[in-house]
């Protein structure tokens, strides 16, 4: 039987109250009961998002604090709320009819028509700074609504490579993420030949070919040939996850700062695979994939979470990091590694490393990775740099390796989550292709909106890791 879906622009209230009560939680693309794991609603980045939102996020990596020391920016699926003025008061209600913000119901004709009054009667133009002073009360509000609805998702600060569905990681996305991970791996060089360190960038030439493959095979008419050619591309696919894997095994025993971006590239040689089984309709295969690169990458990461969490993860509790990081932000990469421990648990994990960083600083500099600092990216006088410069570097670049955890994480959560859209397939009776047209019949797009919420009418028992 098949059942109902609603697809909106708007994430209904008892959505936003069931995540601000504890009810329900955000992993990657679903939203979901905190007690029983069932899911509530899919989040999907907006077709015009979904080529941008992960561009800016992807310089979230530890290659851009060496060469242009730059901040992070969390784009992800960040929603802004802006307000323009009114000068041009008709194109300000168009775009207000257009948007059909909440229940706004002004008329374009009718504004003109009190504008063409006001210009004979001063109460006319009483009247419209009333109505435009409402109209300006609600957009206030709305704006406030979207920007409330991020942050409760903490879509606002979850920068990812990958967005938020598998319906909008298409092969055009995919390739773009490729070229930009391997453009800062050209980045890396400089430094890697500084420490007599070569990488092999050719690789990235054979995974293009294979999107590039996987591309045309989708666009072929006959079914005999598609078929044959995106096996092709899904045998290119599963070399590439083998390459790609032993590179991030050997970047991690190194502590290697270009580990992330192997096991980034890794992630999107098991999504275009996928990807390749979902285009055929093979449903099942396509899940047992996800669900097998799952283990594979996650396992991966949280030996990389592992190593950049220090030798003494109470550095990134250091009073100088006050109002950046605070035990929130750290509990929860905690709780990723065991969602079973909370704040308190943490605390005291870190109660006598807070006394061991403050007492013996030195130790803990000595056992820095070589993924978050190494001595040659480091100036200093005739002697190379000192015990002080190395602190101060160190420091400098924790809020942004911080982000790298948190960045990694939620890439981690968003690939677990596709499965759940396969997974959704089957149970509601469509097809792959008819999951990627889901869209609202009826709404007209907000422009500040990023996301488009799919909300079945009964919570579904789908598989997703803890």
């Amino acid at each position: 039987m098949t059942i109902p879906l609603t697809v909106t622009f708007t994430l209904a209230s008892w959505i936003l109250k069931g995540l601000q009560d504890g009810t329900f939680e955000r992993v990657g693309g679903v939203i979901r009961e905190v007690g029983s794991k069932h899911i509530v609603t899919w989040l999907r980045d907006t077709p015009s998002n979904s080529l941008v939102s992960a561009s800016s996020s992807s310089s979230n990596n530890l290659l851009n604090l060496v060469f242009s020391g730059a901040n992070l920016v969390a784009s992800g699926a960040n929603t802004a709320s802006t307000r323009q003025g009114l000068a041009d008061v008709s194109g300000r209600l168009g775009g207000i009819e257009q948007s059909s913000l909440g229940n706004i119901a002004v008329s374009g004709v009718n504004l003109i028509g009190t504008v063409a009054n006001a210009a004979i009667s001063g109460k006319g133009f009483a009247d419209v700074n009333g109505r435009l002073g409402g109209i300006e009360n609600q957009l206030e509000e709305i704006g406030e609504n979207l920007q409330l609805t991020q942050g409760i998702l903490q879509l606002t600060t979850a920068t990812s490579i990958l967005n938020l569905g598998v319906s909008v990681m298409g092969f055009a996305v995919i390739s773009q993420r490729l070229n930009e991970l391997e453009q800062r791996l050209k980045q890396a060089e400089e430094l890697l030949n500084k420490v007599n360190r070569k990488i092999d960038l050719s690789f990235y030439a054979n995974f293009r070919a294979a999107i590039e493959l996987a591309i045309n095979a989708f666009t072929m008419n006959k079914v005999e040939n598609r078929r044959s050619s995106a096996l092709q591309a899904i045998n290119r696919f599963l070399e590439a996850e083998h390459i790609y894997t032993e590179f991030a095994d050997i970047e991690i025993e190194q502590k290697s700062q270009i580990a992330d971006e192997y096991l980034l590239t890794l992630s999107l040689a098991y999504l275009a695979e996928a990807r390749c089984y979902l285009e055929l309709e093979e449903h099942d295969t396509a899940l047992r994939r996800f669900q097998e690169g799952a283990k594979v990458i996650r396992s991966r990461i949280q030996k990389y979470v592992d190593l950049l969490l220090t030798s003494n993860p109470a550095a990134y509790l250091q009073p100088e990091f006050t109002g950046i990081i605070d035990l929130r932000r750290l509990t929860r990469i905690y709780q990723w590694i065991d969602p079973a421990i909370d704040e308190n648990a943490v605390f005291e994990l870190q109660r006598k490393n807070l006394f061991k960083i403050a007492k013996e600083p030195q130790k803990w500099l000595d056992s820095i990775p070589a993924a978050i600092l190494t001595r040659v990216e480091v100036q200093g006088g005739w002697f190379g740099p000192s015990q002080d410069d190395l602190k101060l570097e160190a420091d400098k670049r924790l809020p942004q390796v911080f982000e790298v955890m948190e960045s990694m994480i939620e890439t981690n959560r968003r690939f677990e989550s596709y499965q759940t859209e396969i997974q959704a397939i089957s149970k509601l009776g469509i097809s792959f292709h008819e999951w990627l047209k889901l869209s609202p019949s009826t709404e007209i797009k907000p422009d500040d909106s990023e996301l488009i919420y799919i909300i079945p009418s009964q919570p579904l028992n789908l598989q997703l890791p803890s």
